[in-house]
């Protein structure tokens, strides 16, 4: 009987595709929270945090890298663009673009940390998961050969003259794999 996937292991993306899909919806929020509030406010980080968890959920495993250290990139690249464009949106219209880009970090840390708490916490529950997973299912028992260079019936070999020599012991590239 088929077991069901569950949440923590649907994820099947590849890194650069959910890093594509996480920058394209914060940069949407952007757009929406300067349209709506002409600044960044509490929708942004709302969607940044939703960001950073949809990326988490579905980001292959063997891609959790890129995933995991993409969230404060993000918000700097953001930050950084929206600096250079306006620094008034994220602080004061005056300030430069490095203290803008600061100060940014500063008034929307607690969506940064949120996010990236969550981001990294549900990769850790995925991998938890995935490694429970691969320790429950079945072996598969392997024929090996005997001290002798014994072999499974069903397994194909090359002449052992050759490449033996008399060795008690069997080189592994006697045998194909099938």
């Amino acid at each position: 009987m088929a077991r069901a996937r569950t949440l923590w292991e649907e994820g099947t993306e590849p890194g650069r595709l959910v890093a594509a899909l996480g920058i394209a919806i914060a940069l949407t929020a952007v757009i929406l929270d300067l349209a709506i509030h002409r600044e960044i406010t509490w929708l942004f980080d709302g969607a940044f945090v939703a960001a950073c968890v949809i990326m988490a959920l579905r980001v292959r495993l063997a891609d959790s890298f890129t995933v995991g250290v993409l969230p404060p990139l993000m918000m700097l690249g953001i930050f950084c663009l929206l600096a250079f464009a306006s620094p008034g949106v994220i602080a004061d219209a005056g300030d430069g673009v490095v203290q803008a880009v600061v100060a940014g970090l500063a008034h929307h840390a607690g969506a940064l940390i949120t996010g990236y708490a969550l981001c990294l916490g549900a990769l850790a529950i995925r991998q938890h998961v995935f490694r429970k997973r691969r320790r429950e299912a079945p072996r598969v028992k392997v024929p090996t050969p005997g001290p002798l260079g014994d072999q499974h019936p069903t397994s194909a070999t090359r002449s052992t003259a050759s490449t033996d020599h008399g060795s008690r012991t069997p080189s592994p590239s006697r045998y194909v794999s099938g």
